[in-house]
């Protein structure tokens, strides 16, 4: 049984999509979870908290190629290395972005290395960054739906 989404590029007549990867990084100290503000000039969602993410490309084919994404996108976007940290599985969902694309979004969890310091590192995607309780979060006008309902299952 197939089923296409509408909204879905063909290739070949197969459903393709994009493939996202999103990492909740929690600080152990006070269990407070790490939100980016996405940056005004995102495509997708821009203004908004999310946690830390982006799309597969190519990291490390074949094994691991969800947790090496969310390896990648963590270093990318707030310039700390978890190498060697457990990663945990929350959910997937579907989604089609604000401009069209068709997405399989992958959550993953991990606790943040007691001795980084993230920053927002690449300032065109990420304009700052917050630490919520899930409670802070649902009281934060900039917290959609989509992510306090993530946050509810971490």
């Amino acid at each position: 049984m197939t089923s296409e989404h509408p909204a879905c590029v063909t290739r070949g007549g197969r459903p393709a999509y994009v493939v996202n990867v999103e990492i909740f990084l929690q600080r152990e100290r006070d269990g407070r979870w790490l939100l980016i503000k996405r940056g005004e000039g995102e495509a997708h969602a821009p203004g908004v908290l999310s946690g830390i993410g982006g799309k597969v490309e190519g990291d490390g084919i074949g094994a691991a190629v969800l947790e090496e994404t969310a390896r990648r996108e963590v270093a990318e976007e707030v310039g700390v290395d978890i190498t060697g940290v457990g990663l945990s599985y929350v959910e997937s969902a579907f989604f089609v972005t604000d401009d069209g694309d068709p997405v399989i979004n992958v959550v993953f969890s991990g606790s943040l290395p007691a001795d980084a310091r993230p920053f927002a590192a690449a300032a065109d995607e990420v304009a700052g960054l917050v630490w919520l309780t899930l409670a802070e979060a649902e009281e934060d006008p900039n917290c959609p739906p989509w992510i306090l309902r993530t946050m509810r299952k971490l």
